[in-house]
């Protein structure tokens, strides 16, 4: 058995003396793991940094073992990103994420696609923040738990949306809500188009993200939230200038 595909490193785990265990994501075969012999050694160790594009081919004499890799560095992101921690603190956790949430071997080619996405604009440095927080509500909607933010769920008017049912993920109105709304999660107005990914922003907005991520994601598996995604977010608290 034998393939080829593009990637993205996910994590990768010492195995034995000097090989690893990598895990990727890769563009045709989902998130996919196997063994790079040597893989922990002093050259190689820095190509399987997460975040890191290869080029890959995976090779197995079963369609279910475990299999070997050899690759193909195309772009070391995460070297780039290193005098840029809250940059790099968003690489580990998207990462993270998908490590923990993805199926093995189930494609999603288009979450793929946003994984790129987000590696562009956090070597960009253009408005990462909204980008990362937009990349966690595409991880959702891959997996089916999409949120609605269209229309008010109770008056169905697409206007003055304010709030998200931490139930039903669909938006509600400052009318719609009432007397409710201290129950519902904050709608930050730059995931409706309508105003600047500012910092209280983006913290309202990964917080929506973060209820949804626990809910359907890690609570249902008695799993906890990957550490490097509470990391980004106290990165992120130390780097929002006080307004004291």
């Amino acid at each position: 058995m034998q393939w080829q595909d593009e990637s993205v490193v996910l994590a990768a785990r010492r195995h034995g003396e000097s090989s690893a265990v990598v895990s990727l994501f890769t563009q045709a075969h989902g998130r996919h793991a196997g063994l790079v012999r040597g893989g922990a050694g002093r050259r190689a160790k820095p190509v399987y940094e997460p975040g890191n594009r290869l080029r890959v081919i995976w090779r197995a004499r079963l369609a279910d073992q475990l299999g070997a890799f050899t690759a193909e560095l195309q772009s070391a992101i995460a070297a780039r990103l290193l005098d840029a921690p809250d940059r790099l603190a968003a690489l580990d956790a998207a990462c993270a994420l998908l490590e923990a949430s993805l199926p093995e071997r189930d494609p999603h080619p288009s979450l793929y696609k946003e994984m790129l996405e987000l590696l562009d604009v956090l070597v960009e440095e253009k408005d990462w923040p909204e980008r990362y927080v937009r990349f966690e509500l595409a991880l959702l909607a891959e997996l089916g738990f999409g949120l609605d933010l269209q229309a008010c769920a109770v008056t169905g008017q697409t206007a003055d949306l304010a709030y998200v049912s931490p139930r039903s993920g669909r938006a509600v109105s400052r009318q719609g809500a009432g007397r409710y709304a201290d129950r519902l999660l904050p709608l930050p107005g730059f995931l409706l188009g309508q105003e600047r990914a500012e910092p209280a922003q983006v913290q309202a907005g990964l917080r929506l993200t973060g209820a949804f991520l626990r809910r359907h994601l890690f609570d249902a598996s008695e799993r906890a939230m990957p550490n490097a995604r509470e990391r980004l977010i106290r990165q992120l608290v130390r780097s929002t200038p006080s307004s004291a």
